[in-house]
């Protein structure tokens, strides 16, 4: 997620106050500091929040500095804007169910992106019309800021739209995409080089800027739903670039050192999912990734679903000494993660370990299944890594996995014909039982069948998580 929003306002070359102009690097140097803390903060459960109450004071640092400076904006068009962002902010913020964080994720890049790109316009239609033109250097953080800004606004409405299912969630592919995307990306790159070269072409300038903005749609069309929190991220990073450039252009210190912070982190975040689901980050940058390997005839899921009643799981449960649970998307639907920590809660009662295992891409955007378990208030401690926690799953008595699919599919180790075929997954199949909570026999979100709901070692639980987990503590009461 983005750590702030893009500040269009800043103080301009002319000589100010000395007291005013001190009070201005100040507060930028303070929001800096704290942003770069902020950032350092949300590397680790345990203080991600100051992270994040670091990360609002930075902000209100920010705003304050450049509140001070009346003489680019006037203090009427600054309250406008502060309403209008409060009014659309602050039920984006306290009213959006936890369900749908992915998607508002996405529509604040497109916010960012959208206000990066605007101001990117303005700064050009303004300089372009003076005597003196656009200095070269203004003209290449310009076009780079309108080229990621205008490609940011359009990948992030359609990442919106396929989280929130308005669009197909399977990636959509045609012959010769990747050839259409090298043309769109190498059209745009020449485009901004040409205008370095000749800033006073407003033709190119506004036609780069069409370009890219196409380019988000042809970028995140064919990318399929497992894929999306790499996507986010992804964007998550332009939004970053566009924002530091945006620094560049008007001179603002604290939007080239926040744009960088936020777009480095989210490059880096974004390769290191793209490696947790063993994809090629080339592919993630021409949207071609998920589509390119295709699933081979007959392959998929073989075998019966074995069905287990509410009393056999919570006997085994009650017996169980290791329990390990899997969190998915299908959690985050059913709200059910405070039922989940009731549940182990009564089997921590009777000495039972429980731990939690979550996938680095797991839900719909990064650290999703985090922030659901951190809301039922479970201890981040008993949250355990991929890496660490598949070393022990073959001394794990039974595994609940609730909503997750891709993640847990053994077909990404044994089926070469899979999609997810080489993503490294959590080896739940070596668990002594297994139980797969899911609302019916279909498919993921990323319509691949999943072939640990047929081991032999599983058994599922049909229905909404939430109601099938609230039936399993009460029997699990019952047989204290």
């Amino acid at each position: 997620m983005s750590l702030f929003p893009v500040v269009v306002a800043t103080a301009t070359a002319e000589a100010q106050d000395p007291v005013r102009m001190s009070f201005i690097y100040l507060a930028y140097l303070g929001a800096s500091v704290c942003f770069i803390l902020g950032l350092r903060g949300l590397t680790k459960p345990d203080s991600a929040r100051q992270g994040m109450q670091l990360a609002f004071f930075g902000m209100l640092a920010a705003i304050a500095g450049t509140l001070v400076n009346h003489e680019v904006v006037s203090y009427g068009w600054v309250l406008v804007g502060m309403a209008v962002g409060t009014l659309i902010g602050w039920p984006l913020g306290t009213k959006v169910a936890m369900t749908a964080m992915p998607q508002r994720i996405a529509i604040s890049h497109l916010f960012g992106a959208l206000a990066a790109s605007l101001v990117g316009i303005s700064e050009y239609y303004t300089h372009a019309l003076s005597a003196g033109g656009v200095p070269r250097a203004q003209m290449a953080a310009l076009g780079f800021e309108v080229l990621f800004g205008s490609l940011t606004v359009s990948g992030s409405f359609m990442a919106f739209g396929k989280l929130h299912e308005i669009l197909p969630g399977r990636g959509i592919t045609f012959k010769g995409q990747n050839a259409v995307n090298g043309l769109i990306f190498f059209s745009s790159t020449a485009l901004l080089i040409y205008l370095v070269i000749d800033p006073s072409a407003s033709w190119a300038f506004y036609t780069m800027a069409g370009i890219a903005f196409l380019a988000g749609f042809t970028l995140v069309l064919p990318i399929g739903g497992a894929d999306m929190p790499v996507v986010v991220s992804l964007l998550n990073s332009y939004a970053g670039l566009a924002a530091s450039a945006t620094g560049f252009a008007i001179s603002n210190p604290v939007l080239i050192i926040a744009g960088a912070l936020d777009g480095g982190s989210g490059l880096l975040l974004s390769v290191l999912m793209s490696k947790a689901m063993n994809r090629s980050f080339s592919n993630v940058l021409f949207g071609a990734f998920g589509s390119t390997v295709q699933a081979s005839i007959g392959s998929g899921a073989k075998g019966e679903m074995k069905e287990v009643t509410m009393e056999d799981a919570a006997l085994a449960l009650r017996y169980a000494k290791s329990v390990v649970v899997v969190p998915g998307y299908g959690l985050a639907v059913a709200q059910a993660q405070k039922t989940v920590g009731e549940l182990a809660e009564i089997l921590e009662g009777h000495g039972n370990q429980v731990r939690y295992a979550v996938h680095p891409v797991a839900g719909r955007m990064p650290g999703h299944m985090n922030v659901l378990l951190a809301e039922a208030n479970i201890s981040w401690e008993k949250i355990v890594e991929m890496e660490e926690i598949n070393e022990h799953f073959h001394d794990v008595d039974v595994a609940v996995v609730i909503g997750a699919n891709d993640v847990v599919n053994p077909a990404a180790k044994n089926d070469p014909g899979s999609p997810i075929y080489g993503m490294p997954i959590l080896n739940v199949d070596q668990a002594r039982r297994i139980f797969v909570l899911k609302r019916g026999k279909g498919a993921g979100f990323a319509g691949i069948e999943n072939d640990l709901s047929v081991d032999e070692k599983t058994s599922l639980l049909f229905g909404d998580a939430k109601s099938t987990l609230q039936r399993l503590v009460s029997e699990m009461k019952s047989l204290t």
